[in-house]
């Protein structure tokens, strides 16, 4: 007997790409179950299978940054309650020092939905009813028609799970100008923030010629993330979305101050901030 669950749940997390660096992304988790029907006439409780599955993605997956353990792109070192990584991609470079709950070690040489899906499944296996004799995790993207962009950042004075340094999330972004669509604003904006790094200035502890180095200290410990300047933008506020929307626009009102402007800026999958100007 098969059962299934679509759109379990989304996820917002960052991973390690192997040519495009550091990447945010969003995925929404689908589920299929094959077991055998117990006293009830079930193969399973879907209440208890839903919510064991949503708590092991938020708690394994949901605002870490996954790496792929076999790599050899990667240098990992771990240590007690932290893991220092360095990873190569093309002449780039990214090193990044964290407490382990910011990491997931995925057992692949490469993250991608397949192999963290596997990954997923093996560790998930043991935590649900005896009934279930298979169990198979679809990721999937969100289909956009329109433009998006990935993004990655760290907000260090959010109380859970968004303080850590290097998570984010692949988002749409919607623009209108005087009470009109604009997708060339769109298109430029998705292109500003292609696969980049949304850092605040006051987080930079040191910076080279090529790199800036951020760093802070929260309730969950110690975070270090050096980066390429060339896959950061900078903002002299935190990142939180609702300060992303106003910068986009704010710097839209600043070239454009006759016109009117609607900002639509999403954070992952059907949420965000909205911000006139």
């Amino acid at each position: 007997m098969h059962l299934f669950v679509d759109n379990l749940t989304n996820i917002d997390f960052s991973y390690l790409h192997p040519t495009r660096g550091l990447l945010g992304e969003t995925w929404l988790a689908s589920t299929l179950l094959d077991g055998n029907l117990d006293q009830q006439g079930m193969v399973c409780d879907f209440g208890v299978v839903k919510k064991t599955m949503r708590n092991w993605l938020d708690e394994q997956i949901d605002h870490r940054l996954l790496v792929p353990r076999y790599s050899p792109q990667l240098t990992l070192k771990e240590l007690s309650n932290q893991i220092e990584l360095n990873w190569r991609y093309g002449e780039q470079q990214l090193h990044c020092v964290c407490p382990k709950s910011a990491i997931a070690l995925v057992e692949s040489d490469v993250i991608t939905a397949g192999s963290t899906a596997e990954w997923s499944v093996q560790k998930l296996q043991t935590e649900l009813p005896a009934t279930l004799n298979k169990l198979q995790l679809e990721f999937s993207t969100e289909e956009i028609n329109g433009d998006f962009y990935h993004y990655s950042h760290g907000l260090k004075k959010h109380n859970g799970n968004c303080q850590r340094i290097a998570h984010g999330h692949r988002s749409r972004i919607r623009i209108s100008r005087n009470n009109q669509p604009a997708p060339d604003l769109e298109a430029a904006w998705a292109n500003h923030f292609k696969d980049i790094y949304i850092g605040t200035r006051e987080d930079i502890t040191n910076e080279s010629e090529s790199q800036y180095h951020f760093g802070y200290t929260t309730s969950q410990g110690s975070f270090e993330l050096s980066l390429p300047k060339s896959s950061c933008y900078l903002l002299d506020s935190d990142t939180t979305v609702e300060w992303i929307a106003t910068h986009i626009a704010d710097a839209l009102k600043n070239s454009y101050p006759t016109d009117t402007f609607f900002v639509k800026a999403f954070e992952g999958m059907g949420k965000g901030a909205i911000v006139t100007r």
